[in-house]
């Protein structure tokens, strides 16, 4: 998924170091930790977005996690 947001930044002409904001919905919170660190790897350390995470049923039941961001150009 965090390679589709990356070409998705690209096609508008930004990057994910010019993210402002991600709301994360993560299926089962026992997955958080790993969720997280993965997360934290990809992540411009330098420019973090305001980031919101929470549990949810997701719309299709094999997703593990859904990502909105929203990003200046």
């Amino acid at each position: 998924i965090l390679d589709k947001i990356d070409g998705y930044l690209a096609q508008a002409g930004t990057n994910k170091s010019n993210l402002l904001s991600a709301n994360l919905w993560i299926k089962d919170m026992a997955l958080f930790a790993d969720m997280n660190s993965v997360w934290n790897a990809w992540v411009d350390p330098e420019n973090p977005p305001a980031r919101a995470c929470v549990k949810a049923d997701l719309a299709r039941p094999e997703l593990l996690v859904e990502i909105m961001v929203t990003a200046a150009k």
